[in-house]
C-alpha cells in the first residue's frame, strides 16, 4: 500500500493552490479552445439589423439621413416647379438647370427606394402584406418607383409625381429621430415636447400639401403660383376665408374639401391631446430647470399636503428677510394642488417665486426634477393633522433619508412629532420636535406666565421691527389703546447676533463683565444681551454673570427691534446731556396693575456679604444706610470686573435652601425625602438629562393613582392629601413620552423644594407602566384617569386647589372633514370650564391658531368685538400675527404648535434659534448656562421706579437679566369705539350684598337671583326718568345701566353653576368647604412686553404678581428676591462655574 502511494504522480501546476494564488503559468495550454460569445447571432442580417435599427447611435444616423433625404425631396420639388414653364410644350428642349432638378430628384428617389426595401428586409416578421400595405410605404412607392421607371421609359418623364408627399415621410423620420436621440442620451423624453412637435410638423405637413397640391391642380385653371397658393391655404385654414383666391376647377376643389375634412380630424385629435399633457403637466409642476438651478438660488420644501395655513407661514416667514428675496421656492408633495394653493400661487408676488412640483421625495427621478442636489436647503415638514402621528413620522424620517441619500451635501431642515423618533434623522442640520417643544412650553407657562406667547413673538417676524422707519406700519400703532400700541410695538423684537470686534453696541464693553456689558448695552442703546458664544466653543451660554469677561472674538445674542446692522445712532440732546435716553416709547409708560418681569437666572455671582437672610426675603428691599432702614438715593452701580474673592465655592448637589432632605408633602401624614439626580429611567432616546428633584426610592405604581387608595396611603382625592402649593393639572389623551418633557421642567433642580406643585395628569386612557417607570421617580406627580368634559372627573382630581389647568390637544380631533372644526371639542369644553371656575388660569393648546378668536368667548362683549375688528384691520395690513392682539393668546393661556413652525424657518438665516429657544424652554442644559425664570414685583418694590433702574438692581446683585415684563390691568375701554367700561363700581353695594348672603347662607341662591333681577328692572324704570337729559348724557347712562344689568345676570348665572359644582362635589362625597366663589377676571387683561424701553414704569394698584425664580442648588443658579446666603431658597445670587 506504502509502494503504491509512493507511486502517484504529483499535481501538475495548473492544479497547483499555491500556483494558482502566484498566479503561475508556465504549464502548457495546448488542450485550451477560445470561445467568443455573441449576444446576437452572428448573421449579415442581424448585423445590418444592429446597425439599422438596433443601436441607438448607429440608427439615430440613419434617422437623420433619412430626414434630410425627405426634407431633399420636398425641397427638389419646389425649385422644379418654380423653374418649370407650363407654356412650354412637352417636346421642347430644356436647359441643364432645368434637368438639375430632375436628376436629382431621380438619384434621390433610387437611394430612398433601396434604402425602403433594406429596412423592409430587416424588420421582415413573417407577414409580407402587413409591411407593404403601410402608409409610409405605399408613399415611398409613390414617391420613388415612377422616377426608377423614367430611366427606362423616357417617353413619361413629364407625368406628374407628387413628391410633395414625402413631408408627411420626413415628419414620421423626425419623430423616430427624436426618440432615438433621447434613446442615445439617455434621457426620459418629454411626452409634452413631443406632443408640440408632433403638432407643428403636422401643421406644416397640411400647409404644404395644401399649397403644392392646389398650385399644380390650378395649372389648368388660373396657373396659382406656389405663394399665392400659400396664401390660400393659410386664409383656408384660418377659418378667414377673404375669398379673393379661389379655386375653379373640380379636382382643386375637391382637394381643397379633402384637405379641409382631413384637418378638421387630424387636428382636434392632436390639440386633445396636447390640453391634456398640458393639464397633467400642470398637476406635476413640471421641472426646475437645470439651468436655473445653476444661476439662481432655491430651497425645496418636501410636505405630505400642503395647506394654505401651512403655505403662507412659511412663505411669509422665509421671505421676511431681506437676503431671500431672490430666492426660490421648490414645493414638492406628491398630492394634487389644491383649489386655494392654486389661487394663492396665481398671484404675482408668489407666482414668480414659488414652484409646485407633484411628486414623491422617495423617487430620484422626483428630486432631479426639483434639482435637489443644487438646492441651498431642503425643508421636510411633518402632517401633524393625521390621526396616527407615528405613522406620519415614519414617512418623515423616510423623506429625509431619501434626500440625505440623493444629495448628502444639501442642509437639512426637519419637523418630527414625536420625542421617540427624533434619534431616526440625528443626522439632520437642524431638527424641531414637536412634542418636546409644546410640552415644555406649556409646563413653563404655569411658573413663568405667557412663555408661550414670549417665545411666539421671538420667533416670528413682524412688521414691529421697522419701528424706527414706519410708524404706521407697526401692529397696533393705530389702536386708541396705549396697551395695544406698547404690546405691539414690543412684538417687533427678534434675537440676533453680532461679534463683539465688529459691534457698536458691545464694542466698547471689551474686556469687561458680561453682566456690565448687558447692562450699559440696554441703558444706552435700548438693547437686551441675553448671550454669549466663545470662539473656541459651539455652546451657547445664556447670561454667563459677571465672571465671564468679554473678548473680542466672542459672538453676543441679544434682543432688538432689528439687528444692529440696520441701525441708525442719533444722539440726541438728551443723551448729550446725560439724561435717559428715549426708548421705543414717546413717554414714561402707566402700568397700573402687577407685572412679572421675565429674566434670565444669573450664572455667576459677586456676594458681597454672606450673613444669614432676614426676615425681608422675597422683596426687592432697598438698601439700607448704617442699619436704620432709610433708602438710599441711588441703586449701587453694576461692577465692570467681577470681584473673585467674594466669589463662593459651592456644590452643584448641594441646597442649603432646605435645611434638612425630609420634606414634607402631605398634610401631616407623612414626609418624603428628595435627591437631586437625573433621572434613572427616560421614556425614550434622545432625551437630554436634566439634573431634577427626585424620590429617594421610587413610589409604587399603585401610589401614583391620585382618586384610589392602595395599601400605602388611602387617599383618594387632592383634598385628602393636603398639598401645601397649588396643583398643576394636565389634561391629554394619552400618556405620551412627551408628557416627560412636561414634568422634567417643572421638577429642575433650580426649582426650590418648598415651591413645587403637584402635578396631576387627567388621561383619557389610562398609561403603561413604561411611563409609569419614568415618572414615578419624581416627586408629586399624580395622575387619574378621566376627561375634562366630565365635571366629576375634574372635581376628583382636585381643580378647585388648582393654580393652573392645561388642556393638551387631542391627536384623534386634529383632523376632521372641515379643517377648522378639529378644535371644537376642546373650545368647548374650555369655555365650559371657563364658566365654572373663573378664577382658573386654563392653557389651551389649539391645532389652528385662527381659532384663538373663540377662547373665552363673549358675544355681548363690546371690548372682544372691538379687539375683531383690530384683528381684521391687521390682517388687511399684511401682519403675520393678526391674533396677537386676541387676550387669550396676550396673556399666555392659548397656544398652537403651528405657530412655532417659524422656529425651523428662522433657522436658515439664524442657524441659532433653535438652540437659545431649547435653552430658554430647559429642554437642554449647558454648563455654566442660565435660564427662564420669574420674579415678583410687589409693592414694597416700587421705590425702584422704572424697568432700567430695576435691570441695574437685578445686575448689580444678583446678576440677573431682565427680558420683559408680563403685565395684567384693567380693562380700558376707547369712547371713540363705544366701548363701555365694565368696571361695576355703581353697583358695588349690590356684590357686597351678594357676598354676604353667600358667605351666610350658600342655599339662598334663588332668592339672591330674584333681588337681582328686581334690581335690574328698577334700574331699567330709572331710565324712563333720564329722559330730559341731554343726548350725550343720556346715551352715557343708558351704556353704564346695560353693563350694570348685564353683570347683574352674569353674577347671577354664576350663582347658579356653583350651586350646580356644589351639589356634584355632595354627591362625590367631597368637601365643599373648599369651594368658595371664585373671582371674576373678566374685568382684567395681560399681556407681555419684550425688552421694554427703560423709562417703563412700574407703578401697581395690586400687589399680587407672579415671580421669576432663580434655581437654588447649583453652582450658579439662585433665587431672585432671596438675599446674601450662599445657594440657599433665600439667596439672591445665583452662579455656576
Amino acid at each position: 500500500m506504502e509502494q503504491l502511494e509512493s507511486e502517484v504522480p504529483p499535481l501538475p501546476p495548473r492544479f497547483r493552490f499555491r500556483d494558482l494564488l502566484l498566479g503561475d503559468q508556465s504549464f502548457p495550454n495546448d488542450d485550451r479552445v477560445q470561445v467568443e460569445f455573441y449576444v446576437n447571432e452572428n448573421t449579415f442580417k442581424e448585423r445590418l439589423k444592429l446597425f439599422f435599427i438596433k443601436n441607438q447611435r448607429s440608427s439615430l444616423r440613419i434617422r437623420v439621413f433619412n430626414f434630410s433625404l425627405k426634407l431633399l425631396t420636398c425641397l427638389l420639388y419646389i425649385i422644379r416647379v418654380m423653374t418649370d414653364n407650363p407654356a412650354q410644350s412637352a417636346g421642347a428642349s430644356h436647359s441643364a438647370y432645368v434637368l438639375f432638378p430632375v436628376f436629382a430628384q431621380v438619384i434621390v428617389a433610387i437611394i430612398s427606394f433601396l434604402e425602403t426595401m433594406l429596412l423592409m428586409y430587416l424588420s421582415y416578421k413573417g407577414n409580407i402584406w402587413e409591411q407593404i400595405f403601410q402608409v409610409s410605404f405605399l408613399l415611398e412607392m409613390i414617391n420613388t418607383v415612377p422616377f426608377i421607371i423614367t430611366i427606362f421609359w423616357p417617353s413619361i418623364r413629364n407625368i406628374f409625381i407628387p413628391v410633395f408627399l414625402n413631408c408627411w415621410l420626413a415628419k414620421c423620420a423626425l419623430e423616430n429621430m427624436i426618440n432615438d436621440v433621447h434613446r442615445a442620451i439617455q434621457r426620459t423624453n418629454s411626452a409634452m415636447f413631443n406632443q408640440v412637435l408632433i403638432l407643428i410638423c403636422t401643421l406644416l405637413c397640411l400647409v404644404f400639401t395644401g399649397t403644392c397640391g392646389i398650385q399644380h391642380l390650378e395649372r389648368a385653371g388660373k396657373n396659382l403660383s406656389l405663394f399665392t397658393s400659400f396664401y390660400f391655404c393659410i386664409v383656408t385654414f384660418s377659418t378667414v376665408g377673404f375669398g379673393d383666391v379661389t379655386p375653379r376647377i373640380w379636382p382643386s376643389q375637391l382637394l381643397v374639401v379633402i384637405m379641409i375634412c382631413v384637418a378638421l380630424v387630424v387636428l382636434p385629435l392632436q390639440f386633445e391631446e396636447l390640453i391634456y399633457l398640458w393639464m397633467e403637466r400642470q398637476k406635476s409642476g413640471g421641472n426646475y430647470s437645470r439651468h436655473r438651478a445653476q444661476t439662481e438660488k432655491h430651497v425645496v420644501l418636501c410636505v405630505s399636503a400642503l395647506k394654505i395655513d401651512l403655505l403662507m407661514d412659511f412663505l411669509n416667514e422665509f421671505y421676511a428677510h431681506p437676503r431671500l428675496q431672490d430666492y426660490y421656492v421648490v414645493i414638492l408633495c406628491p398630492t394634487e394642488m389644491d383649489l386655494q394653493v392654486r389661487r394663492v400661487l396665481q398671484i404675482p408676488l408668489w407666482s414668480q417665486r414659488v414652484i409646485y412640483l407633484q411628486g414623491s421625495v422617495l423617487k430620484d427621478q422626483d428630486l432631479l426634477r426639483a434639482k435637489m442636489d443644487d438646492a441651498e436647503a431642503c425643508f421636510i415638514l411633518s402632517s401633524r393633522n393625521e390621526v396616527d402621528r407615528m405613522a406620519a413620522d415614519h414617512q418623515t424620517i423616510l423623506r429625509a433619508w431619501a434626500v440625505k441619500d440623493f444629495a448628502p451635501n444639501c442642509p437639512l431642515y426637519v419637523q418630527i412629532l414625536k420625542p421617540e423618533n427624533k434619534f431616526h434623522v440625528k443626522f439632520a442640520d437642524h431638527v424641531v420636535c414637536e412634542e418636546e417643544f409644546k410640552y415644555a412650553m406649556l409646563a413653563l407657562n404655569c411658573v413663568c406666565p405667557a412663555t408661550s406667547t414670549l417665545v411666539t413673538l421671538l420667533v416670528h417676524t413682524s412688521r414691529g421691527r421697522s419701528v424706527l422707519l414706519q410708524n404706521l406700519l407697526r401692529e397696533g400703532q393705530q389702536s386708541p389703546e396705549q396697551w395695544q400700541r406698547m404690546y405691539g410695538c414690543c412684538s417687533g423684537n427678534e434675537v440676533y447676533h453680532i461679534k463683539v470686534c465688529d459691534s457698536k453696541f458691545f464694542g466698547e464693553y471689551n474686556g469687561k463683565s458680561f453682566t456690565y456689558a448687558s447692562f450699559h448695552a440696554h441703558k444706552k442703546y435700548g438693547v437686551c444681551l441675553i448671550g454669549i458664544k466663545r470662539e473656541d466653543n459651539k455652546s451657547i451660554l445664556l447670561n454667563p454673570g459677571p465672571r465671564h469677561i468679554m473678548a473680542s472674538t466672542d459672538t453676543c445674542y441679544y434682543i432688538n427691534i432689528t439687528k444692529e446692522e440696520n441701525s441708525a445712532f442719533i444722539f440726541n440732546q438728551e443723551e448729550k446731556k446725560g439724561g435717559p435716553a428715549g426708548g421705543l416709547f414717546d413717554g414714561p409708560s402707566q402700568l397700573p396693575v402687577h407685572s412679572i418681569i421675565a429674566s434670565m437666572g444669573t450664572v455667576a455671582m459677586d456676594l458681597q456679604n454672606t450673613t444669614p437672610p432676614d426676615a425681608s426675603v422675597g422683596k426687592l428691599v432697598p438698601p439700607t444706610v448704617n442699619g436704620a432702614g432709610s433708602r438710599r438715593p441711588s441703586i449701587a452701580p453694576v461692577q465692570e470686573l467681577a470681584d473673585s474673592a467674594s466669589i463662593l465655592p459651592c456644590d452643584l448637589l448641594s441646597d442649603q435652601s432646605e435645611d434638612d432632605s425630609v420634606f414634607t408633602d402631605e398634610k401631616g401624614h407623612s414626609s418624603t425625602e428628595y435627591v437631586k439626580g437625573y433621572p434613572p429611567n427616560s421614556p425614550y432616546i434622545g432625551s437630554s438629562p436634566t439634573l431634577c428633584h427626585l424620590l429617594a426610592e421610587k413610589a409604587p405604581f399603585c401610589c401614583l393613582r391620585l382618586d384610589q387608595g392602595c395599601r400605602h396611603n388611602s387617599f383618594e382625592d387632592a383634598k385628602a392629601y393636603g398639598f401645601k402649593n397649588k396643583l398643576i393639572i394636565v389634561s391629554a389623551e394619552t400618556a405620551g413620552n412627551g408628557l416627560y418633557n412636561f414634568i422634567v421642567p417643572l421638577r429642575a433642580y433650580y426649582r426650590p423644594r418648598k415651591e413645587l406643585n403637584p402635578i396631576v395628569l387627567l388621561l383619557d386612557n389610562p398609561p403603561d407602566n413604561h411611563f409609569l417607570e419614568a415618572i414615578c421617580c419624581f416627586p408629586m406627580v399624580y395622575y387619574m384617569a378621566g376627561s375634562i368634559d366630565n365635571l366629576d372627573s375634574l372635581l376628583q382630581c382636585g381643580i378647585i386647589y388648582a393654580d393652573n389647568l392645561v388642556v393638551v390637544d387631542k391627536e384623534s380631533t386634529m383632523s376632521a372633514e372641515e379643517d377648522y372644526m378639529a378644535d371644537a371639542k376642546t373650545i368647548v369644553n374650555v369655555q365650559t370650564m371657563f364658566r365654572l371656575f373663573p378664577s382658573l388660569s386654563i392653557i389651551t393648546e389649539l391645532t389652528h391658531p385662527s381659532n384663538m378668536r373663540f377662547m373665552q368667548f363673549r358675544a355681548k362683549d363690546c371690548y372682544s368685538l372691538a379687539l375683531s375688528k383690530l384683528e381684521k384691520k391687521e390682517r388687511d395690513k399684511g401682519s403675520n400675527l393678526a391674533f396677537m392682539f386676541r387676550l387669550p393668546f396676550a396673556a399666555g393661556r392659548v397656544f398652537s404648535i403651528s405657530m412655532l413652525d417659524t422656529l425651523l424657518y428662522q433657522s436658515f438665516v439664524k442657524d441659532y434659534m433653535i438652540l437659545i429657544a431649547r435653552l430658554l424652554l430647559g429642554l437642554d442644559t449647558t454648563p455654566g448656562s442660565g435660564y427662564l425664570c420669574a420674579m415678583k414685583v410687589k409693592e414694597e418694590d416700587l421705590w425702584i421706579g422704572t424697568y432700567g433702574r430695576l435691570f441695574q438692581k437685578l445686575c448689580s446683585s444678583s446678576a440677573e437679566i431682565p427680558i420683559g415684563i408680563y403685565r395684567t390691568e384693567s380693562h380700558i375701554f376707547c369712547t371713540s369705539e363705544s366701548q363701555v367700561s365694565v368696571s361695576v363700581d355703581d353697583c358695588e353695594d349690590t356684590k357686597d350684598k351678594g357676598d354676604e348672603s353667600r358667605n351666610n347662607d350658600p342655599s339662598d341662591h334663588p332668592l339672591l337671583r330674584k333681588k337681582s333681577m328686581q334690581w335690574a328692572r328698577r334700574l331699567s324704570k330709572k331710565s324712563v326718568r333720564w329722559q330730559g337729559a341731554s343726548r350725550d348724557s343720556s346715551k352715557e347712562n343708558a351704556q353704564r345701566i346695560a353693563q350694570q344689568r348685564l353683570n347683574l345676570y352674569r353674577r347671577s348665572e354664576r350663582e347658579e353653576l356653583s350651586e350646580l359644582v356644589r351639589n356634584r362635589m355632595r354627591h362625590l362625597g367631597l368637601p365643599t368647604s373648599g369651594y368658595d366663589e371664585q373671582n371674576d377676571h373678566q374685568n382684567t387683561l395681560s399681556y407681555v412686553l419684550i425688552n421694554p424701553s427703560p423709562d417703563t414704569r412700574l407703578e401697581l394698584n395690586d400687589v399680587k404678581t407672579p415671580t421669576i425664580r432663580r434655581p437654588p442648588m447649583s453652582k450658579n443658579l439662585v433665587t431672585v428676591g432671596r438675599k446674601n446666603s450662599l445657594l440657599t431658597g433665600k439667596n439672591l445670587w445665583q452662579n455656576q462655574a
